[in-house]
């Protein structure tokens, strides 16, 4: 006799199938709390520290209704997770679907998602680096609003004079995560 959670995996496993699942997503246990994923056929499209039901509703209005806890989508992005926390990933091999950001934002995450493991950089040089060497402020709100926390590095970007400024997941992650990378 199947159990409810083996028939709803095969329910979800149809509905997939069929190309009825829009957003997958799942809960994360991580070091730096619970994170909420979700993916899209085109890529990962979040990965948040906020209450999974905010995370959904902005999903369902800003991508698609068909929301639906499908885990094994986001297999791939756990583990690299895993291996990222513990310390044997320096870089994510993910597709990322970028639509939960303005243009400018992207052209800012972009940039950011180029910052190496171990370094940081500065919203000015972030700025700087998309052609817009005034728009340093412009860029850390954009930083502040990244839909896909610790894949695009968000935490490598610091204030003009080093110091850790402002992080969506708050300084306690920022400074984690920095940590965890080996930076002083």
């Amino acid at each position: 006799m199947s159990t409810v959670t083996e028939l709803w995996d095969d329910v979800v496993r149809r509905a997939d199938a069929e190309g009825l699942v829009d957003v997958a997503w799942t809960a994360h246990d991580s070091p730096v709390g619970p994170l909420v994923l979700a993916a899209t056929t085109q890529g990962l499209v979040t990965i948040s520290y906020q209450d999974a039901d905010q995370v959904l509703a902005t999903l369902a209005a800003r991508v698609s209704p068909r929301v639906l806890a499908y885990p094994a989508r986001l297999d791939r992005a756990r583990r690299q997770l895993d291996d990222y926390f513990g310390g044997t990933r320096q870089a994510f091999d993910l597709d990322l679907d970028w639509r939960l950001m303005t243009p400018f934002q992207e052209s800012v995450m972009r940039a950011v998602h180029d910052v190496p493991f171990g370094r940081v950089a500065t919203y000015q040089q972030v700025a700087a680096s998309i052609g817009r060497p005034t728009a340093s402020r412009a860029a850390g709100g954009a930083n502040a609003r990244n839909p896909l926390a610790i894949v695009v590095p968000c935490h490598r970007v610091i204030g003009s004079d080093g110091s850790l400024t402002g992080y969506g997941g708050g300084m306690e992650r920022k400074e984690f995560l920095l940590h965890l990378e080996g930076v002083r």
